[in-house]
């Protein structure tokens, strides 16, 4: 190659596409003795910071050039450390640009501001913005594309309004030097919204770059109505929204739970051809899911012609926070099937699936991949653990993790707080509340459900009314149905259920059916017919299909022996369509789940599990058992009753954990009602005569047995 062709190459550098040519030009320039050459060298340095894996041999080029360097070499090597995340290098080696004299040209700002906003330093970023002004490039394009993008990543801090006091001198470049983390202008505060506002307004031109910068940073900052105002003045501008702007404003729906819009902006993605964009899929799936139509996220994601781990994480939340927990797992394990590497969020998102369905096993499956992943020491993660565990009942594990927790959060807290709550230890819970005030951490509208909820399964009702004050008193938070619900089911536990009542009734909220159901499941517990009946109306008003609401006074009926009123109630049900939900309890046994309901002898053990329950009964008997028909609640004699709660459901499970399970092995059961006062007793039994750790998980604690005692203190 000779010196002309070279010289020709070297004035075109774009020509050069690929690793293996810079190479060879960089080889040439030594063959014919250019390399004495201050412009080759810096070309060279500039073709050079087009690749990615060749930083190494563009800082050694860099640093053979005699100083000062020129321009492009430092456009150059700051645009390499840039690409290459050394946002620090490149910061240091523009300030030494500027120790030089050197003025910076728009090439520089947009990857100087870049790694201002990756390293978060807002003075830094301010003196910038500055230096841009006075060098008179605060209109052009990109820089200021740059600039709000910088702003917007500058999320919670406050931002120098910069524009107010600092003279725009176009074409001289300021001569005071910048350093990191300090600035000695002395300008105006103003919020870096209007920051980001201005530099806008002030643009002579703008792109769909300009326009996708302000949409996207007013969603993150949670701007809704600024997002969409600004979405309108894009069109009105003559410029067509892309796939970044869709996927930008299909969140705005999402939080609106406005299906109607969001399937407004899905035609335009479709008509515009962008309906196979990724990013906008995952949007669409998120937004669907927020709405509660998971049938349409579905189908978003079956028709994406491409997933990446984005849009997998979508549609696993979205089955999660829909309740179908079976098909969030289902998404999951088709997700490590196609190779694709989970990310935090992905077990942020799975976890809660498996406190719901309390498979801990799986949950221990998960943690293994999570530790395989080096993803626990991620605090996110570790919280999930932590609500995870403490969900399926082994609170040790939960305390374990959240002891090794290095900063905790609020999120933390709460998730430790609410295993031990419904594990039964409310005075734990109450500690550990106590513990998190005094290290300067707010409890917010979740803690509070929780420490109620640990009062209530405690019978605590004097710190309950403590806190449930506090709330608005301390920390300014509004009690909600939650909390309201927490504590009329600890009145109503308590027996105080015209208390209950009033508190219910003067709420600042109307009541919802599941608030009142909470002080009719005290009515049946206490036997206060009339209070129940009154009750009931006031749940029918609000929720007349409320099936749990006709079962609970179905159930005040019977044990009061007001067998017609139960007739007719069962009647009403039966013409509204309404089926009781039978209990039902399982077991899991080598990664098998083991359903039973009452009465149930379709198991292929049922004559061991029989002949163990009698076995059982026997040893019971012997310690003083004796069986409590007043909670069978038909009419019918007293050996009937008998044998109808010799085989309710979580015996049988028990019974079935007996003969499958090693001696000494824990025993884990799943009851989705709650467990009936005689088979409470039962298992406390069951407990000292087999000396092995029982934990049934009802439909709202967990009772841990152990040694003839429950967790709860029999206070349920």
């Amino acid at each position: 190659m000779n010196r002309t062709m070279l010289t020709r190459i070297l004035s075109n550098p774009g020509n050069v596409k690929t690793k293996f040519q810079a190479l060879q030009l960089h080889a040439q320039i030594i063959i014919t003795g250019n390399t004495s050459s201050s412009s080759h060298t810096s070309t060279l340095i500039s073709i050079y910071s087009n690749f990615n894996n060749l930083l190494h041999y563009t800082i050694l080029l860099f640093h053979t050039l005699h100083s000062p360097p020129s321009l492009v070499a430092w456009k150059s090597i700051i645009r390499a450390y840039t690409s290459h995340t050394l946002f620090h290098q490149a910061l240091y080696s523009f300030i030494q640009m500027r120790g030089f004299g050197i003025y910076p040209d728009h090439n520089i700002f947009p990857s100087v501001l870049k790694s201002c906003a990756v390293i978060m330093d807002l003075r830094l970023g301010q003196s910038v913005h500055g230096s841009i002004i006075r060098c008179g490039m605060g209109s052009e394009l990109y820089t200021c594309n740059a600039l709000m993008n910088m702003y917007f990543k500058f999320q919670g801090f406050v931002a120098l309004n910069v524009f107010d006091e600092i003279p725009q001198r176009k074409g001289v470049c300021c001569t005071k030097d910048l350093s990191f983390g300090s600035s000695e202008s002395e300008i105006k505060i103003g919020s870096f919204v209007d920051s980001v506002r201005k530099v806008f307004e002030l643009m002579p031109k703008r792109d769909v770059v300009s326009w996708n910068t302000v949409i996207a940073g007013n969603v993150q900052n949670g701007m809704y109505e600024e997002a969409l105002i600004m979405l309108r003045e894009m069109g009105n501008a003559n410029l067509k929204p892309d796939s970044f702007t869709l996927s930008s404003v299909v969140p705005i729906f999402a939080e609106y739970v406005d299906v109607i819009k969001g399937k407004e902006i899905h035609g335009y993605a479709i008509r515009s051809g962008f309906d196979s964009d990724v990013f906008i899929g995952s949007s669409l799936i998120d937004m669907y899911a927020k709405c509660t139509r998971m049938e349409d996220s579905l189908r978003v994601f079956d028709l994406l012609p491409r997933r990446d781990a984005i849009s997998w994480n979508s549609i696993i939340a979205g089955c999660v926070q829909n309740g179908a927990f079976d098909e969030g797992l289902r998404f999951f394990r088709l997700m490590l099937s196609a190779k694709i590497q989970p990310m935090p969020v992905t077990f942020s998102s799975i976890m809660p699936a498996c406190a719901h369905l309390t498979t801990l096993h799986l949950g221990k499956q998960l943690h293994g991949y999570i530790i395989r992943g080096r993803f626990d020491e991620n605090v996110f993660i570790a919280s999930s653990l932590v609500d995870m565990y403490g969900k399926c009942g082994n609170i040790r594990m939960a305390r374990w993790i959240f002891d090794r927790i290095e900063s905790h959060d609020i999120v933390s807290w709460t998730a430790i707080i609410m295993g031990y709550a419904l594990n039964g230890y409310g005075n734990d819970a109450i500690s550990l509340f106590e513990q998190m005030e005094k290290e300067g951490i707010k409890p917010g509208y979740v803690s509070f459900i929780a420490i109620l909820t640990a009062c209530s399964h405690a019978g605590l009702i004097d710190r309950a009314w403590d806190y449930f004050n506090s709330m608005t008193e301390n920390y300014g938070i509004a009690p909600g149905l939650e909390h309201y619900a927490a504590v009329a089911d600890l009145l109503g536990r308590a027996g105080r259920l015209e208390e209950a009542y009033e508190l219910i009734s003067n709420m600042h909220i109307e009541p919802t059916g599941s608030v009142w159901l909470t002080l009719l499941a005290g009515c049946r517990v206490h036997k206060k017919t009339e209070l129940a009946v009154k009750v009931a109306e006031k749940i029918f008003g609000v929720d007349p299909d409320n099936m749990a609401a006709y079962v609970l006074l179905s159930n005040v009926y019977a044990v009061s022996g007001r067998w017609k009123e139960v007739a007719k109630l069962r009647i009403c049900m039966r013409n509204k369509g309404m089926r009781k939900k039978p209990a039902c309890s399982w077991i899991e046994i080598k990664n098998k789940v083991h359903a039973f309901s009452a009465g149930d002898k379709s198991h292929p053990y049922y004559d061991r599990i029989n002949e163990a329950l009698k076995v059982l009964l026997e040893k019971m008997e012997r310690e003083g058992y004796v069986a409590d028909t007043n909670e069978v609640l038909h009419d019918v004699d007293e050996e009937q009753k008998k044998t109808l709660l010799f085989s309710h459901s979580e015996r049988l499970a028990i019974a079935f954990g007996v003969i499958t399970l090693p001696a000494g092995t824990t025993i884990r059961i799943t009851k989705n009602i709650r467990v009936c006062v005689d088979c409470h007793t039962a298992i406390k039994f069951m407990s000292k005569i087999l000396g092995r750790e029982i934990i049934v998980r009802d439909n709202s604690r967990f009772h841990h047995f152990n040694g003839g005692e429950c967790s709860c203190g029999d206070y349920w």
